[in-house]
């Protein structure tokens, strides 16, 4: 479940026949139909929508304050909703009107879902932690790019700013996500380990045990292999998407 805040730069490569410049050359996909498409569009100007009342709720809440301590109170409730939203898109997948993998997709989606609901909302102690803004920061305005170029490239008019934002920000919001991400996790540590949280102990009648302090540790742990192979990855195809579009925009 590492590495969540990068998820939503790569999904993009796959998703929604979006990336057609990054396929030049080899077989393209079949679209999806025109009902397919009107929901996607609906799902994602929602999902657009959800993160920018999140956006405002942020800036709103810092000006009202005149402090950027424990705002996340201010954007819990659409934050849940609008990260669990996001498990729409598996089925997307599954269904077969997002040509991306479904293994994958669940990996990302479900890493944000696991530091919104199993990290963030369990552990109350860690939601005044100014790391939890850090993720919840980088999430918004990823988000608000990311379900804005998934709506343009289904109505086939993808603005340049939009496609530079989504390969370009990512550079400095990628690792601010994941710094917040990981300070929120160690934060929680204590608190898992003093209440045993999600914990199973033996004895009992499955003969079965789990520590979720050690789990959220190896959870962790594994951001250290991955980041910077999705990071790299990520810095590759920013290279590949901009630089077809560059050479495209000569040839016209």
């Amino acid at each position: 479940m590492a590495a969540s805040s990068g998820s939503s730069s790569r999904r993009a490569d796959n998703g929604y026949g979006a990336s057609s410049q990054q396929q030049a050359g080899s077989r393209r996909r079949k679209g999806p139909g025109p009902l397919a498409t009107a929901y996607l569009v609906i799902y994602n100007v929602v999902m657009t929508a959800g993160w920018l009342v999140i956006a405002v709720g942020l800036v709103r809440a810092y000006l009202t304050k005149g402090s950027y301590h424990n705002l996340y109170y201010s954007i819990e409730k659409p934050l849940k909703f609008f990260q669990t939203g996001a498990l729409l898109e598996i089925l997307h997948c599954a269904v077969g009107i997002v040509p991306s993998s479904v293994v994958l997709t669940a990996f990302q989606v479900m890493s944000r879902v696991f530091l919104t609901w199993a990290v963030t909302h369990s552990v109350k102690e860690v939601q005044s932690e100014d790391s939890v803004l850090l993720f919840v920061v980088a999430w918004t305005i990823t988000e608000i790019i990311r379900y804005s170029f998934y709506t343009f490239s289904l109505l086939n008019h993808l603005p340049y700013l939009i496609k530079w934002a989504r390969y370009t920000l990512f550079i400095v919001l990628y690792p601010m996500g994941v710094s917040g991400e990981l300070l929120t996790i160690y934060a929680a540590l204590p608190f898992v380990r003093r209440s045993s949280l999600y914990s199973i102990s033996l004895p009992n009648k499955y003969n079965f045990s789990f520590d979720y302090y050690t789990f959220l540790i190896l959870t962790m742990i594994s951001y250290i292999p991955i980041f910077p192979q999705l990071y790299f990855h990520m810095l590759h195809q920013r290279r590949k998407v901009l630089s077809l579009t560059e050479e495209h925009k000569k040839s016209q």
